[in-house]
This record gives structure tokens, sequence and C-alpha cells, in this order.
């Protein structure tokens, strides 16, 4: 499905090498201020060309807003937003080699398979260009959520390869633990993330990783990473149990996102190897002041001493920051020659793939993340404003 979402709907359209790319947001509420050049800085942000470690592909990607919008504010209609591709090269694709062999590891076998013909890209809607409509739709999303709730959600680079920001310690095994990435989640911003081309925070660990990914560049080779988000301001009760739990819903947000291999929230993995005893969060009184609702939602009345659970319990929010992590594999598209075979099966064969390929996909994998993550929230926040609206009028 190229649809995402249960009350907010999400539909995405586009191949790598076609015209254009984009989206329709239906579902969006009405009287919102919104405009191209509030969207834009963030799908810049995922644009290709940015830098030496990233595809050399040139795209503008302006974003133009198609319908819904009129006078400056939403209409509550559905949103359509399209993106030109100017450098789209589909003969990269159609030299013999890469007609008639599948890249390892890519989609361009699984396609075929399903749907029995091949796009010029050869894995079609795989590509990571179709992730640009869910970053206008998010940047939309996260435009409201902000105006609305005060909701920030930042990510960041935590890891390329064997390069870690924060790595386990002796005496924090746990990362949520770890007074230094605690204080990450609480206070870096978008404007720390980007003051390197990496995107990871720290400078002397971005320099780190930049060089480790521009070494792979020139071996035409690639390796991948993780890119860790916290969700900031969130309010109490958003969730469905018991099959679209928080998590739930952003796992498969995440996990849908191209070349995604892996996701956790709140201690994630290294939460198994601590005893209930430290990982429980225990509940306290909230030291900030509960305030009015504001748009239906007040904050709780407790909080949480420590934040193991990522700030879902029970598959519903409870207040304190969401974070998770998700794994990046390495770009399965590479310049080294690569034993594979026909797509019929015929014959062995060697590939050196052409066309312009990110070396490591984490630096602008980083938006994508913060976009899906607007996406999840602003559909339950809807949903469980829906769900308080009926209830209040019984």
């Amino acid at each position: 499905m190229s649809t995402f979402g249960q009350f907010l709907r999400v539909t995405t359209y586009g191949e790598s090498h076609c015209p254009s790319v984009g989206c329709i947001v239906d579902n969006f509420p009405p009287g919102i201020p919104v405009s191209e050049e509030i969207l834009q800085p963030q799908i810049s942000r995922r644009r290709p060309g940015q830098s030496s470690i990233t595809t050399p592909r040139n795209e503008a990607d302006i974003v133009s807003i198609q319908s819904g919008v009129e006078g400056g504010v939403t209409l509550g209609t559905p949103i359509a937003m399209v993106v030109k591709n100017q450098d789209f090269r589909p003969g990269d694709y159609k030299g013999s080699t890469m007609k008639q062999y599948p890249r390892p590891s890519h989609a361009d076998f699984t396609y075929l398979e399903k749907y029995g013909v091949r796009a010029s890209s050869g894995g079609g809607r795989s590509s990571a260009r179709e992730t640009i409509g869910r970053v206008a739709a998010g940047a939309l999303c996260e435009h409201y959520l902000k105006l609305a709730h005060g909701i920030e959600i930042v990510a960041w680079v935590s890891s390329v390869g064997s390069i870690h920001h924060i790595s386990p310690t002796a005496e924090y095994p746990c990362t949520s633990h770890n007074p230094k990435f605690l204080q990450l989640l609480s206070g870096v911003t978008r404007e720390d993330v980007d003051k390197t081309v990496v995107r990871c925070p720290d400078p002397e660990v971005a320099a780190q990783m930049e060089k480790s990914i521009a070494d792979f560049r020139d071996r035409q080779d690639s390796i991948g990473g993780t890119v860790t988000c916290v969700i900031r301001n969130v309010p109490t009760g958003l969730g469905e149990p018991v099959f679209s739990k928080m998590e739930a819903a952003l796992a498969q947000g995440m996990l849908s996102i191209p070349a995604t291999k892996g996701f956790e929230i709140g201690s994630g993995f290294a939460g198994t190897e601590i005893p209930g005893s430290a990982h429980n969060d225990m509940f306290i009184r909230n030291p900030a002041p509960v305030s009015e609702p504001k748009n239906g939602f007040a904050k709780p009345k407790l909080s949480t001493l420590t934040n193991n659970s990522g700030g879902i319990q029970g598959g519903i929010t409870n207040g304190a920051p969401i974070y998770f992590r998700v794994a990046f594999k390495p770009p399965a598209t590479i310049g080294l020659p690569q034993q594979t075979v026909t797509f019929a099966g015929e014959s062995d064969g060697l590939l050196e793939a052409k066309g312009r390929h990110d070396p490591c996909v984490v630096p602008r994998a980083v938006p994508i993340v913060e976009s899906m993550a607007a996406i999840c929230i602003m559909d339950a926040l809807m949903t469980q404003g829906g769900r308080r609206a009926a209830a209040l009028t019984l």
C-alpha cells in the first residue's frame, strides 16, 4: 500500500526516475496557516547533492502545493504536494548489465516478481526518492504539532558503521541511564544536528563518521548506520491498544522507510540485560505545573523519575519524551563488481552498477525519520482527540 495512517491519511506517489514525486494528505485540519516556505526547509534537508558524502544527483527539490490550501490557510480538503524530478536519468539503468542482472540486496528482483514489470530504475518505489512525499507530509504535520501542542521532533545520526556517538559503558551498559544521553534527549536541537554534514551533534565523532563514509565512497563501497529520534512535549493518552500501540505505529512508520533493518524504543535491546528494579520507571508528582487543557489535552499530574519506557507504557503515551533508534543497512547499489545471475536465472554474471547513490544513507535519513514520526504522532493525536470530543458530547 502507498497510504499510511488511520485518521490522517498520507498517500505518496512516484518513482526515482519519473517526472515528479509527491503526496496527498487527507483529513488535515482546516484553518491552519501553511505555505511552501514553511515546508521547504525540511525537504531541503533531505535533498541529494548536499555534500561530498551524499549522492551527486543534483535536484533542487522545490515543493509546490497543488490543492487544499487557499489564501495561505488549509481548507480541510485533501492537500496535494508535488516535487519535480529534474536530474532524472533512466538511461543509467538501461545498460546491458543493469538491464539483465538484478542488483544484489536491492529490490530489482522482488519488484519484478511482484508486478511482472520492471521500472527503468529497477526497484521502482523502493527508491529513497519516494520519501520526498513523506517529508512534505511530515513537514506539514510537524508544523501543526508545533502550533497546537508545542511538540518538538529532533533526530540525529547516532552511529555510522562501528563508530557510535554514545556507546554503552561499564558504568552505563544501558544507554537510557547515561546522563550524557539523557542530556541530549532533553536539549538537542536541529541547529546542533545540522552543524555537521553527517548530522551528528558531536563534532569530534561527526568528523570520524564523515571520514569513514568518504573512505567507503572512495572504495566504491557503502556502509550503514543508525538514526536516533526524540519527540518532546507529547500529550498523554496517544496510541490505540492493542494492535495500534504508539510504539507499534512508530515501528511500522520507521520500518517502511527504505533501507531500514531495525527499530528499538526506550531502553531497547540493552534494557533486556538489566533487572526490573533498575528498569522500572518510578512515578513522581509532575514537577511542572499542571496547565489548563490546550486543544483538549492537559499536562498530567504524574511524571516518572526515569524514562526507560521511552515515553510509552501499555502502548499509550505517558507524557515523557518518546525516543527510539532506527537501523539503516548499507546502500545496496555500489560500484564494486558483484557476482550475480540474470533475471531469468540462465547465466552467471558480474555486475558493476551505474548511477548516482549515497555511500551511506543516514545523513539524509534524519529528516525522513522526523517526518514519519510527525505523521505517526499526528494520526494518533487526531484519533484520540476525536474520541475525547465524542465522549464530551454524550
